[in-house]
């Protein structure tokens, strides 16, 4: 047939494999670069950034002024779409801040250390006081949390639905915010927590303290995973980027230092004027330090050792409390003692974020499918560790110790054989309530729960035994046949 040649040509070339690379989104973080040897980019000021970028970003820097109530401290939700502030004096708000529609916004009348969104914009938790309260959008207080008392820090694990808190007291403690169940507490016995952040890679917290060390926490232990003596005083703030392996810790002593949390070992150091006060680590990498009334924006610090900073602002007359890197976005919210200022930090947000993980545009009907398929996912806080790969490995020595049924029979038989009938005395000193009492008398897990109920079944079987050898009836014997089946 004239012409069939071509026609089958044509066909498979229809049918091959197009190149992966088209389609792929090849967007990319944008980062200030000077022109010659003689510009620095941290010279830049806010007003020519706002200048020759686009009207939508130049909307995004703005300045709140709240001189009341301040200092304020700062969180935007995991989206990026809400702005949770909270002043010093009590003052708590929620807005939208690309719209500049509020919310929320009410008084306490009391003092406020820290405020947290929890799994999506229409919750967030506020450590005041006394007590650690949650809230709705609308600035209805829906639950006062009276285990965790005095905290000045918060942090929110959202695949685990854990809201972790810790301050004067102390303690370290895990709350379920699905099911309200306190899951641990965990005894830190350094002092009061001056810095806490989590590592996004595998959900451990990290805690600074004012002996300068840092401790890694899991909260199926009540022991810290690992110690890092950080800084010659007391940790200020610390920060860890997405990755999971670099962790900034910025301490008393004006030091600031890289550490490599892969090896455990201090990459590179810095120094600040004066002790900082506020660290976080934006997607793309780059380092904000808020120190007196400045912050510095440090870019590929991780990278090799840096000369000269990327960026650097100035709230005159006005101390920075806290800075912090809006999801997806080329911003950084400030708080500081008169309000509240946001910046353009070009470079800053991931350019090619999944919106199937967290949309910035999601819709109400979006939002509660998200919701609803994050409590079905929702992992047991017993799988949080140094290593996450390790949870789904198959253990290759199971077979060699794992025992079989005819010693399993063995060893119970043995044991029924050699219990003996002695009096009801409280072992307080035995190796198992040593075991419960010093190693995990804080973690309220299955394995407590399960030897609880064994030795309750032990007591009851001595105490049965006890009353055999005595020749003393048991009580439903004492009742007769017709009342003994109610016993």
């Amino acid at each position: 047939m004239p012409g069939s040649k071509k026609s089958i040509v044509s066909i498979r070339r229809r049918f091959e494999p197009r190149p992966v690379s088209t389609s792929c989104c090849k967007k990319r973080a944008g980062f200030l670069e000077a022109e010659g040897p003689m510009e620095k980019t941290f010279k830049f000021k806010q007003n020519e950034l706002a200048d020759a970028v686009d009207q939508g970003t130049a909307n995004k820097k703005f300045d709140l002024k709240l001189p009341e109530f301040g200092p304020y401290n700062l969180d935007y939700s995991r989206n990026g779409r809400e702005l949770l502030l909270v002043g010093k004096k009590g003052h708590i708000a929620s807005l939208d801040w690309r719209k500049g529609a509020i919310s929320s916004e009410h008084y306490v009348n009391e003092t406020c250390h820290a405020i947290k969104s929890l799994h999506n914009d229409q919750y967030y938790a506020v450590a005041q006081k006394k007590y650690t309260f949650i809230y709705d959008k609308t600035g209805t207080e829906l639950h006062r949390l009276k285990q965790h008392i005095e905290a000045t820090l918060l942090d929110f694990l959202p695949y685990h639905f854990l809201l972790a808190t810790a301050g004067n007291t102390g303690y370290l403690k895990y709350h379920d915010v699905s099911t309200g169940d306190l899951v641990s507490e965990l005894r830190t016995k350094l002092g009061p927590t001056q810095a806490m952040k989590q590592n996004p890679w595998n959900a451990v917290m990290h805690l600074g303290h004012g002996n300068g060390t840092v401790s890694l926490w899991s909260p199926n232990m009540s022991t810290p995973l690992v110690k890092i003596q950080a800084s010659r005083g007391p940790v200020r703030d610390l920060a860890i980027d997405r990755e999971g392996k670099y962790m900034a810790v910025a301490g008393m002593d004006k030091s600031l230092k890289i550490w490599d949390l892969r090896k455990l070992s201090e990459v590179d150091s810095y120094y600040t004027p004066t002790p900082a006060s506020s660290l976080d680590i934006s997607d793309n990498g780059l380092l904000s330090v808020g120190w007196s009334s400045h912050v510095t924006i440090w870019k590929n610090v991780f990278k090799n050792k840096q000369k000269d900073p990327y960026m650097n602002h100035l709230l005159p007359g006005s101390k920075v409390e806290k800075a912090c890197f809006v999801p997806f976005e080329d911003v950084l919210g400030i708080g500081h003692q008169h309000g509240f200022s946001s910046i353009i930090a070009p470079g800053a947000g991931e350019a090619n974020f999944d919106a199937l993980e967290l949309n910035p545009y999601e819709t109400a009907k979006q939002r509660q499918q998200q919701e609803v398929r994050s409590l079905i996912n929702k992992l047991a806080p017993d799988t949080i560790s140094l290593d996450p790969n390790v949870i789904g490995t198959v253990d290759k020595r199971a077979s060699s110790i794992r025992l079989g049924p005819g010693q399993i029979d063995d060893i119970k038989n043995n044991g029924e054989k050699k219990m003996d009938i002695r009096a009801d005395v409280k072992g307080k000193n035995s190796a198992l309530r040593k075991h419960m009492r010093k190693k995990r008398q804080n973690v309220i897990d299955e394995r407590k729960l399960r030897i609880e109920k064994n030795l309750k079944v032990e007591k009851d079987a001595r105490q049965r035994r006890h009353r055999e050898f005595k020749g003393i009836p048991e009580e439903k014997d004492l009742l007769g046949p017709a009342l003994a089946r109610f016993k």
